[in-house]
């Protein structure tokens, strides 16, 4: 007889026969996933009563029904069951299919951990070529050495040369609370345990009984934000995973690095100052179009991170100082810790208990001193903080890395002339390594700001002058006049200056990074940048408010002519010689994949970001100048997203070279370093694929290939411009058919959605613009235009079908491209984009929508030919049963938010009221402040993080 777990499961065990040879017998997703449904039915049912739970049972079923089958009836009627429940029911049952979807996610990550790790036991890397690739580090040593060529110590001095830099933003894309993602974590732990080998049956049902309490306080509670973060809210969110897991996990893969090295032949560990791997932020830095990041809160994030890092600091130089307790040391060593014993009696320790080392213990004493700096440095923070001002002098703390590392080099050297390097190379190299890393701030923080504000206040200079306005002047004099101005010694900030509000938070920015220090800082970012004069502007305002160590300046090129004109912008800006000497070499340029994919779609996106890259690199090579690109990608594919390791090794050759600025945003930092094997998967991505693409670059395009690719994407960005900026209807079906204006009620960013009040697509951002359509499961912004594209290329010339299908066999650039798309279709369902026709649209607008649904489905036709695919995600079938289990839960919840929305739009939708089923009404709270009708609005939330949740994207 079945059991609960597997009537429940029926459906998903019979998709999983579909592909019968292709998913190993071992895999226990199902089983997995099973196993925390079932046990979240029981804790349902305890709550809420039988009734409650035959309802969601119900409620799948009929979506899975759908889901195989494809009959849209079955849709009218869940919506129809959905769309009548009690607001208590419609909230229970709403949250409910949110948490399964969740609990399908930890299942489906501890299958993946637990199938990696096998496969790397057995030293099987055989996925390569599908979605989910990725190399281990030591695979990709011994390969580069074996297959490519290598000799070890190239490969060594290439990897202690190289450097990635991972940038957390304040993107709002992490839709979920982070007290649920730290019960998730729970969870998951749990799961791993109840199925790991030697486990005891008394192990076994207490590890069931903790699963059941953790998914039961995830269950209880409030998945909704009830008001908006601030952006130090989203710092502290973003620094916490450096307490959780990054302080940590570094060390530990630098160690699995030295491990590596090994492997190849090489008996030498990286360099501790090895720049391997480093890490910024956005978040209180970020200021374009986010008003509520003011110079006050640039400030606060900056103080709170240095507080942050001397605090884990402190914490980690006291374990240093236990397991440092030997006596040997050389004279420099014992010169120093005598020196520190003398001054004990004449200077002012916030320590008492520093006075308890003992004498003998030089190394000990020679830490502890470096630890009351860093207590103090902390404290100092902690003042500025609250107060304003310190008693304590600047003196009195830790400020520079420089002078934080010199103590620990020194007794690094002891340890080693003392025959001691083992224990030199055990937890004094982790805590080296780690102030190597992460300096005195954890972060650097990054700086944007929009072109147009800094020519604002340019404009306010040049007035108050008498000379003319600025933003009245071309080009040319622009740069004239900023150059003159460099040159020259004049201040043109006087006290009497008239700005207006905005301006006086652009100059307010740059007085706080006059006052603060140095080291808090990576680069100045201009979103929107056009030309040299935008570049030049922030330099002359970082003089004129006293920046004494200027901050690199980085233009963002984004929308596509931008991109265009970007490798000309360049050029017109090496060609200056007074910038060309302030870089000293070295410039970086960020390459923006959200507004660009928004502004032609993903195709001609991806190619001009390609191009631009390949030209940029042209040119700063013949300027002689290093350049690093800034990648500002996003976690879905239509703003730039998708695997790492494809990601890097796409790029065009030239275009790394052991230098890389990547943005890691909102869900995906937690997918990046929610846990500590993730942490180290990302590490390992990273820094395994920047140093394969620099040893091993892929191939540049053939002339033909660059010819069709040149063609497909004009035909690509007319299409897509054809219907979202050109056809009349498109912008009030948008917002018909997807709950785009009721995003900002989710409350999962502390940006506006828009960059100004008012206006049409153009000034919504990238963020809501694609989850708008991810929600609806439409996917529209990444390949609207991509089948026009094809289509075009095949009808010109039949014999293009066979060069595309070359292009994908042989061009990584290409095949990622299109792979993505294929996953992209995998999760989309054009049935459920009718569906929010059907009830959202006018009548007017439905054959619009018909029209887009018939793009689609060319589109996808178009795309398994060339792939050479017989249906969506053939070549990967363990991603294709991981998104089959998640469809019936999302499918359900794309009903109910496309009833609910009606119920919201339209006053005069009529439902047929069901009674309560509910055992306990008063479990469930309704939003008493809502202007909707009871319970619609926190259902709708709900439906939105939980599609996010199944789709495993927000934006």
């Amino acid at each position: 007889m079945a059991t609960k777990a597997e009537k429940h499961h029926s459906i998903d065990a019979q998709l999983r026969l579909l592909a019968p040879g292709k998913v190993s017998e071992d895999d226990k997703l199902v089983e997995y996933d099973a196993l925390l449904i079932d046990r979240f039915l029981d804790i349902l049912q305890n709550l809420h009563g039988s009734a409650l739970r035959e309802l969601v049972q119900e409620c799948y079923e009929m979506s899975a029904e759908y889901d195989v089958k494809r009959d849209e009836t079955r849709l009218d009627e869940l919506g129809a069951k959905l769309s009548g429940l009690d607001p208590a029911d419609a909230i229970t049952v709403a949250s409910s299919f949110s948490h399964m979807l969740n609990l399908a996610n930890l299942a489906e990550e501890v299958q993946i951990a637990q199938r990696r790790r096998s496969k790397l036991k057995h030293g099987d890397f055989s996925d390569e070529g599908s979605a989910t690739t990725e190399s281990d580090i030591e695979e990709t040593l011994k390969r580069l050495v074996s297959e490519i060529g290598k000799s070890p110590q190239e490969v060594f001095d290439a990897l202690k040369n190289q450097t990635v830099e991972l940038v957390l933003t304040a993107h709002p894309t992490q839709s979920l609370r982070r007290s649920l993602l730290q019960k998730h974590t729970k969870i998951r732990n749990c799961l791993t345990q109840l199925y790991a080998k030697d486990i005891t049956e008394d192990e076994k049902k207490e590890l069931d009984e903790a699963l059941q309490a953790e998914i039961q306080a995830a269950f209880r509670t409030d998945e909704i934000r009830r008001s908006q973060p601030t952006p130090q809210d989203e710092m502290r969110y973003g620094m916490s995973y450096f307490h959780e897991t990054i302080w940590k996990g570094v060390p530990k893969f630098l160690r699995r690095v030295d491990t590596a090295l090994k492997s190849i032949g090489i008996n030498e560990r990286l360099p501790y100052d090895a720049p391997v791997i480093k890490f910024s932020s956005w978040m209180g830095g970020d200021r374009d179009g986010n008003p509520r990041v003011t110079p006050e809160v640039t400030r606060d994030v900056c103080l709170l991170a240095r507080m942050m890092a001397a605090n884990l600091y402190v914490s980690s130089i006291e374990d240093l100082m236990f397991e440092l307790s030997m006596w040997r040391c050389n004279d420099e060593l014992r010169a120093r810790a005598d020196e520190h014993l003398a001054s004990r009696e004449t200077k002012k320790h916030y320590i008492e208990f520093w006075r308890a080392i003992p004498e003998s213990e030089p190394y000990r004493v020679l830490l502890g001193y470096v630890r009351d700096k860093l207590y103090n440095t902390r404290e100092r923070a902690l003042h500025m903080l609250t107060k304003g001002y310190s008693e304590i002098k600047e003196e009195a703390t830790i400020t520079s890395v420089e002078e934080f590392m010199e103590p620990l080099e020194v007794c690094y050297k002891s340890l080693c002339d003392c025959g001691d390097k083992t224990i030199a190379d055990g937890l004094l190299l982790d805590f080296m390594r780690q102030v190597n890393t992460f300096g005195l701030s954890l972060a650097k923080l990054d700086i944007r700001q929009e072109s147009e504000r800094h020519t604002d206040a340019v404009d306010a200079i040049t007035t108050h002058l008498g000379i003319g306005s600025y933003k009245e002047w071309p080009e040319e004099k622009r740069q004239e006049w900023l150059l003159s101005e460099l040159q020259g010694k004049r201040p043109l900030l006087v006290p009497d200056l008239p700005v207006t509000e905005e301006v006086e938070a652009v100059l307010g920015c740059f007085k706080v990074l006059a006052e603060l220090p140095r080291d808090s800082f990576g680069p100045y970012i201009i979103s929107m940048a056009t030309a040299p004069s935008d570049v030049l502007a922030v330099e002359l305002l970082q003089r004129e408010c006293g920046v004494r160590q200027p901050l690199p300046v980085v233009p963002l090129f984004e929308r596509l002519a931008d991109l265009q004109n970007a490798p000309a912008s360049v050029e017109r800006l090496f060609s200056i010689d007074w910038y060309l000497n302030r870089i000293g070499g070295k410039q970086q340029i960020m390459v923006g994949y959200s507004d660009s994919g928004k502004d032609a779609g993903r195709l001609s996106a991806a190619w001009q970001l390609y191009q631009a890259q390949e030209l940029v690199a042209q040119v700063a090579k013949k300027y002689d100048v290093k350049v690093t690109f800034f990648h500002g990608r996003g976690g879905t594919v239509g703003r730039g997203g998708g695997p790492t390791h494809l990601a890097i090794l796409s790029q065009p050759p030239e275009t790394i070279n052991g230098s890389l600025r990547v943005t890691i945003q909102g869900e995906v930092i937690e997918h990046s370093f929610g846990e500590e094997h993730l942490c180290f998967r990302t590490l390992q991505r990273f820094t395994a694929a920047t140093l394969e693409h620099g040893m091993h670059p892929p191939i540049s395009p053939k002339p033909e290939w660059r010819k069709l690719m040149d063609e497909m994407a004009v035909v690509a960005t007319d299409a897509y411009r054809s219907v979202v900026v050109k056809e009349p209807r498109f912008v009030e079906y948008f917002r018909s058919a997807t709950p785009e204006t009721e995003y900002g009620r989710m409350n999962i960013g502390s940006r506006p959605a828009k960059r100004r009040p008012g206006g049409g697509i153009t000034t919504l951002r990238a963020i809501p613009w694609i989850f708008s359509w991810t929600q609806t499961r439409f996917h529209l912004p990444v390949w609207l235009g991509v089948g026009s594209a094809f289509k075009s290329a095949i009808d010109k010339d039949i014999k293009n079908f066979q060069l595309l299908k070359d292009m994908y066999r042989e061009w990584p650039f290409f095949r990622v491209t299109l792979d993505l798309l294929e996953m992209v279709f995998a999760k989309g369902d054009p049935g459920i984009a009718a569906l929010y026709d059907k009830l959202l649209v006018t009548d007017e607008l439905k054959p619009f929508g018909e029209q887009l649904r018939s793009k689609y489905a060319e589109t996808e036709q178009l795309l398994l030919q060339i792939a050479g695919h017989k249906e969506i995600l053939e070549a990967d079938p363990y991603l294709k049963q991981r998104l089959r289990l998640r469809d019936p839960y999302i499918t359900t919840l794309n009903v109910f938010q496309a009833y609910t929305l009606k119920q919201i739009r339209d006053p005069n939708f009529k439902v047929k009221t069901q009674p309560p089923l509910n055992k306990e009404q008063d479990l469930v709270k309704l939003n008493p402040a809502s202007e909707y009708a009871p319970g619609l609005e926190d259902t709708l939330i709900i439906t939105m993080k939980g599609i996010a949740a199944g789709m495993q994207n927000t934006g």
